[in-house]
C-alpha cells in the first residue's frame, strides 16, 4: 500500500465527518424560532392602595392612612385572534382599613356608631378581610414575543367579606371587637391601566360599605361608599 493510498484511507473517514459537522450546522439568520401563537396572560397579581369613603355623613371626616392590600391570580381568556382582546376571571384576597372619627362602641351590647373628638380617640378603625371575585374586560398591546406592553383592564370586582372588626384607640384604653354590620357581599367598578408590571388601580365602590339601618347616634345613616386608587402589579 503506497503512502499516498495510506493518507487517502486515514483523512478520507475525517473529511465525511467535516462534512456531516457542516450540512448540520444551521446560520444564525435563518433559526425559526418556536413561538406559541395560542400564548396567555395568566397573572399573578399583587395590589396596594388608599382607601377613600365618598358619600360621608356631616361632621365624619377621615384620619391616617386608610389603606388596602390585595393579592390574587386572574385567569387570560383570549377573544380575537390576535388575543390582544379578551376578559379575565380571578380569586384573591384582600385586606382594607378605614380610619375615621366614627368611633364604634359595644359597652351596651348593641353596636353604637359616634361621632368623636380629636381629643377623643388616637386612632379609629374599621377594618375587612375580603375573598373577592374580579371580572376584567382585557385590551393590551401583548404579542407572543413581547412581554412588556401597555393595557388597560376594566370591569367589576364582587367581594365577600368573611370578616370585620372594629378598634378604637385612646388615651385611657383600646377596644376592638368583630363587627357585622359590614355589608356582605361588596362589588364595585375597577380600572387598571399601565406598562408591563406597573399599573395604576382604581375602584368605585357600588354599594355602601356598611349594612342599610346603620345609624350614627345623631340618627343619621352612614351609607358611606368606598373609592380606591393605588397601584398593581402584574406577575407572570
Amino acid at each position: 500500500m503506497s503512502a499516498r493510498t495510506t493518507l487517502v484511507l486515514v483523512w478520507l473517514p475525517l473529511f465525511f465527518q467535516i462534512q456531516l459537522s457542516l450540512g448540520q450546522t444551521v446560520p444564525q439568520d435563518s433559526l425559526i424560532v418556536d413561538v406559541d401563537s395560542r400564548y396567555l396572560e395568566d397573572q399573578f397579581y399583587i395590589g396596594v392602595g388608599i382607601n377613600f369613603l365618598g358619600n360621608r355623613p356631616n361632621d365624619v371626616v377621615q384620619s391616617s392612612l386608610s389603606y388596602s392590600l390585595q393579592l390574587g391570580f386572574i385567569k387570560d381568556i383570549p377573544l380575537n385572534k390576535a388575543r390582544n382582546f379578551g376578559i379575565g376571571l380571578g380569586l384573591g384576597y384582600a385586606a382594607n382599613s378605614y380610619y375615621s372619627n366614627i368611633g364604634a362602641d359595644r359597652s351596651t351590647g348593641e353596636i353604637q356608631y359616634l361621632i368623636l373628638n380629636s381629643d377623643e380617640f388616637t386612632r379609629s378603625k374599621l377594618e375587612t378581610h375580603t375573598v373577592e371575585l374580579p371580572f376584567e374586560i382585557r385590551w393590551r398591546t401583548s404579542t407572543a414575543t413581547d412581554y412588556k406592553f401597555w393595557r388597560i383592564y376594566t370591569g367589576l370586582k364582587v367581594g365577600y367579606v368573611f370578616s370585620g372588626r372594629s378598634r378604637l384607640v385612646s388615651d385611657m384604653e383600646t377596644v376592638g371587637f368583630y363587627n357585622d354590620d359590614f355589608q356582605d357581599f361588596q362589588y364595585g367598578l375597577t380600572l387598571n391601566f399601565g406598562y408591563n408590571t406597573w399599573n395604576v388601580q382604581a375602584y368605585y365602590g357600588l354599594n355602601p360599605l356598611l349594612k342599610s339601618g346603620t345609624l350614627l347616634n345623631t340618627g343619621e345613616s352612614i351609607e358611606a361608599n368606598v373609592l380606591r386608587v393605588g397601584i398593581i402589579f402584574y406577575i407572570l
